[in-house]
């Protein structure tokens, strides 16, 4: 018995608006708009009668008229479903009106066409996401300006930052995302010539008063791409494979924007660090300790599968001749993978951004677990300017694994060495061994990164 996919194994997409709109019935809806716009195109340009463009599309009006598992399975011999479609197509539609189908077409032309349409669609609402999502994370950079926490580099503490400045990091990255998307989504092309890309199909069609006037197939894609709100494209693209590099790259980079994101929460909200937490997740049935982060664990998995179904979309630049053998059938699988995974993604990152819960009492606590070590860099600075480089490095390097042996705050030791250093004398070191007053321009920077709108 033949099954939908219905998501059990992807929680990550299951249920999202890119699951809907990647599905089959929805691939099927979009080559059978591809049809009935093409037909519709030919009758705006004197290359079919009106009337072929009106039936074609009632006919075409709804995919549910249509077995999608027997398309598939009549798929097979033609290797790919424009095939059995036409012929579905075509006997939907009065006998005078069935030369008129698909005519002049390849396949190519209204799968691409539809793998577009189908782009579309799925974008508007992930962008809708990603704007939910920077959002969120804007007001959490906001509220969070001057709450400081550990900067970590190559897993260790650094020095202090603030947690609005990573928001604001992660805000920067989701609107670099959108930027991109939209620019793609403004993009997308229509996809029709002919059989080798040379349109010579329409010109065969065409009224023999007309060929001298002017190149049919030229207003004809032009007619085409406006019946579906899609860009013309300059060329037959059939093996001039742009558009699906263009958004393979911008989804693989929205996944890897939104996995920093997720990176950063699954390391925040580890037990031992407990400095952000999920506002919702369900935790293990046997352990009622465990919250767990569910929506960045899924964020996560799909940054990991992004970038090799791009790898494959990019594979398929390489395609031969004029239509090539392979290339373009390893694009379809991965191309809606990727969208519904991105999709998935950017859905749960709105969920995620909009319910985090920040513990800055926890980012205080963390700070102090090198016992004012954290500053180290702040004391250097300013025992060079008195002291000089060298016996700084040399005072603060005692002090400091002085601190460690004994278990002592950094301030204390170096409260007795200042006895010892004349020159250093005067200094706060309540003041200076605060994390809380070594953030630097992190204030001004989430002021900038908020600028932008």
């Amino acid at each position: 018995m033949y099954e939908s996919d219905a998501g059990l194994l992807a929680p990550g997409r299951a249920g999202s608006p890119a699951e809907t709109a990647t599905g089959d019935s929805a691939f099927l809806q979009a080559m059978l708009d591809a049809e009935a716009a093409l037909t519709r195109a030919q009758s705006g340009c004197g290359l079919a009668p009106a009337e072929a463009g009106r039936a074609v599309t009632a006919a075409a009006a709804g995919a549910g008229r249509f077995d999608v598992r027997d398309l598939a399975l009549r798929a097979r011999p033609g290797g790919d479903p424009v095939v059995p479609l036409v012929r579905d197509l075509a006997a939907a539609v009065e006998p005078d009106v069935r030369p008129y189908v698909h005519r002049g077409a390849t396949s190519q032309d209204i799968l691409d066409t539809a793998a577009m349409l189908v782009a579309a669609r799925t974008l508007a609402p992930l962008l809708d996401d990603l704007a939910r999502a920077a959002e969120a994370v804007a007001l959490l950079a906001t509220a969070h300006r001057n709450t400081p926490m550990a900067g970590r580099t190559l897993t260790q503490h650094a020095v202090p930052t603030t947690f609005g400045l990573k928001a604001a990091g992660w805000r920067a990255l989701i609107l670099d995302a959108r930027d991109r998307l939209s620019a793609v989504r403004e993009s997308l092309p229509a996809q029709l010539g002919g059989v080798a890309g040379t349109l010579a199909a329409f010109e065969a069609y065409a009224p023999t008063e007309d060929i001298d006037a002017i190149d049919p197939g030229l207003p004809l894609v032009q007619a085409f791409a406006s019946e579906l709100g899609l860009a013309e494209p300059l060329l037959p693209w059939h093996t001039l494979r742009t558009p699906i590099a263009d958004l393979a790259g911008a989804l693989a980079f929205t996944a890897g924007a939104l996995g920093k994101l997720a990176a950063d929460v699954l390391t925040l909200s580890r037990t031992e660090i407990g400095e952000v937490t999920e506002g919702q997740g369900d935790g293990s049935p046997a352990m009622a300790h465990r919250a767990d982060p569910v929506h960045a664990t899924l964020i996560a998995a799909a940054a990991r599968r992004a970038p090799g179904l791009a790898a494959t979309l990019y594979g398929s630049l390489a395609a031969e001749d004029e239509r090539p053998a392979g290339a373009w059938h390893a694009e379809w699988e991965p191309l809606r993978e990727l969208l519904r995974l991105v999709g998935g993604a950017a859905r749960r990152a709105a969920e995620l951004t909009g319910s985090l819960r920040v513990v800055p009492y926890a980012m205080r606590e963390n700070l102090q677990l090198t016992d004012g070590l954290i500053v180290s860099e702040r004391l250097a600075a300013v025992f060079a300017e008195r002291i000089g480089r060298r016996r700084a490095e040399e005072v603060l390097a005692g002090a400091a694994d002085r601190a460690r042996a004994e278990t002592t705050d950094l301030a204390d030791v170096l409260a007795d060495v200042l006895d010892e250093e004349p020159e250093l004398a005067g200094l706060d070191l309540g003041e200076l061994t605060d994390p809380a007053h070594y953030t630097g321009c992190a204030g001004s920077l989430t002021d900038r990164a908020l600028d932008r709108g």
